[in-house]
């Protein structure tokens, strides 16, 4: 067995005697500390510490703060009834502070705790408080990791196509260059949508499609990997590593999963992440009966039965936070039902292999009976939230809305469509291109040397360029066509039921039309040429398919621009 958290010898300072002496500042910088280096078993019992010295002195900045932390290391550690139940205190404390990065993170993480526990009415209340608050600060980082988590509550309801929708759209959020962490958000939570709709499409829904939907799980698996290692957090490694780890598993890959189920479980077993531990062993027992070593598979389940069964109360609140964290680890905290499920599944195919029949009767049972209990739960947490919709939308007034959101998601300058008509209306038009595998082709347009044009013959041109460029791509493309301005010099087309090839032709007639139009009349000596770039899906993520459209522009311009090029 590998050793559990807590080994570090900073962890011997956590004695009653050493919380005593030291300052809350001095304890709230070593629990930021064991939060970067994931020793939870120290962290929780610094952050308690100064959760009740705080609260006994009177100190509510350094009670809030270390309210977060107590949220966050309950998280990690797998306790998330403790993790709701302490994050509720300290959000209390928390927002009459006003909003914060801290108050946006420790609702992102009671949003997913919430819905890993199946109380998505709690859950997505949560992920809206967390997005109108960042929305409130104005960073569209933290909007878009925001987004991201209401993403992952619809996921986990059971609805993976809305929840690419909202990571897409997060994803189109980030204008500037997105950090690993950012990076590490969006494609582990796309990955693990992926993997959500790759189950439901194997079972029945769109069988035909479920290998191109694990095929793009695995893109971004290996995508999400380097993020994560050049990141450095020790949570994010090892759950890169295990969807990547689990892709290859449902592909048959299984000398490649392999290390990395075992990295992953090394990971978590020396870190105390015991969710992700658990599910971990679930994999390597099916990577076992994958190999026809059902024997070993079922031992090793039963012993995780075992261990998932050990649910004891937790650890009483002592005053000083000492005895909690010190007696954390005598606590057995309730499995979750996605992971008794996943347990009930694979021993039920071990039993199965191994001609147990009563076992493998129990396992099938008990695992439709949480299979039913779960679909239930996620179509009246579905059906609420899309009847809380409506009440929202008829009480408000229907023209007033309209036009507003009209001009919402028009560009001002050339009546396009703008990135937010993006965010809206591609990530529908690629789950339709995927679900019923008709081609859908985007073209990335950039205008060749409009800064030159601004510098040489004034702003005011250069609009007109714009507006004339807008014009000629709508006498050029159909109504069913997508045209947006996409930044300021660039365009986007999108081109629904269109293969590359015939991309291609309208790129050249449009290209073709710009380079016969009386540019001169505008200014004189005034020449305006196009480089264009085109990507055919897949991939079906709208970040994936412009970044690809944006290589193909890259390359045009090297050839010499004026040109179209293929991703």
């Amino acid at each position: 067995m590998f050793p559990r958290g807590s080994s570090s010898p900073d962890s011997l300072t956590t004695s009653p005697a050493a919380l005593a002496e030291a300052s809350l500042g001095e304890l709230l910088e070593r629990a930021r500390a064991a939060q970067r280096d994931a020793r939870l078993d120290e962290g929780q019992a610094l952050a308690d510490a100064v959760w009740h010295r705080a609260d006994t002195e009177g100190f509510i900045n350094e009670q809030a703060e270390a309210g977060r932390l107590r949220a966050f290391f309950r998280l990690r550690r797998g306790d998330l009834r403790g993790m709701l139940d302490v994050g509720e205190r300290s959000l209390r404390l928390l927002r009459p502070l006003g909003p914060s990065t801290g108050l946006c993170e420790l609702l992102r993480w009671m949003s997913l705790a919430a819905c890993e526990l199946g109380d998505y009415e709690q859950g997505l209340a949560c992920a809206h408080e967390a997005l109108k608050l960042a929305g409130e600060i104005g960073d569209p980082r933290l909007h878009a990791v925001a987004l991201n988590g209401l993403g992952a509550c619809f996921e986990r309801m059971g609805d993976p196509w809305q929840a690419e929708r909202l990571m897409s759209e997060a994803a189109g959020q980030l204008r500037a260059e997105p950090s690993p962490y950012e990076r590490v958000v969006t494609l582990t939570n796309l990955c693990t949508v992926a993997l959500g709709a790759y189950q439901l499409q194997r079972d029945g829904a769109a069988p035909e499609q479920a290998s191109r939907t694990l095929e793009r799980a695995l893109d971004l698996a290996r995508e999400a990997r380097p993020h994560s290692l050049q990141l450095g957090d020790r949570y994010g490694i090892a759950l890169t590593a295990s969807n990547f780890g689990e892709v290859l598993l449902l592909m048959g890959r299984l000398d490649e999963a392999e290390p990395l189920l075992l990295e992953a479980r090394e990971e978590c077993a020396r870190a105390g992440f015991r969710l992700l531990d658990w599910r971990l062993r679930c994999m390597l027992a099916e990577l076992q009966l994958a190999r026809g070593q059902a024997t070993a598979a079922w031992k090793e389940l039963e012993v995780l039965r075992e261990e998932t069964d050990r649910v004891g109360d937790p650890a009483p609140e002592a005053g000083t936070g000492f005895a909690e964290g010190e007696n954390a680890d005598a606590a057995r905290f309730p499995a979750p039902l996605f992971i008794r499920l996943r347990l009930h599944q694979a021993s039920y195919r071990a039993a199965k292999a191994l001609a147990l029949l009563g076992p493998a009767l129990f396992h099938l049972e008990q695992a439709r009976a949480l299979e039913r209990r779960r679909a239930v739960s996620q179509l009246m947490a579905q059906s609420q939230y899309f009847v809380s919709r409506m009440e929202a939308e008829f009480a408000v007034d229907p023209a007033a809305t309209a036009e507003r959101d009209q001009a919402a998601f028009k560009d001002p300058l050339t009546g396009l469509g703008n990135r937010r008509c993006l965010e809206s209306r591609l990530p529908p038009l690629l789950r339709a291109a995927e679900q019923e595998d008709r081609p859908l082709t985007v073209a990335l347009i950039d205008a060749d040397g409009l800064r030159n044009i601004n510098e040489r013959h004034g702003h005011e041109i250069g609009d007109r360029v714009l507006q004339e460029l807008a014009q000629l791509l709508r006498e050029n493309t159909r109504g069913s066509d997508l045209l947006l301005r996409w930044s300021g010099e660039e365009f986007l087309v999108v081109f629904p039921d269109t293969i590359a090839d015939r991309g291609f032709e309208v790129c050249e007639r449009i290209r073709a039309s710009v380079s016969v139009h009386p540019w001169g009349e505008l200014a004189p000596g005034l020449d305006v040429t196009l480089s264009m770039g085109l990507a055919s899906a897949p991939p079906f993520a709208t970040d994936l398919l412009i970044a690809r459209a944006h290589a193909a522009v890259e390359r045009a311009k090297h050839l010499g621009r004026n040109r179209v090029a293929l991703a």
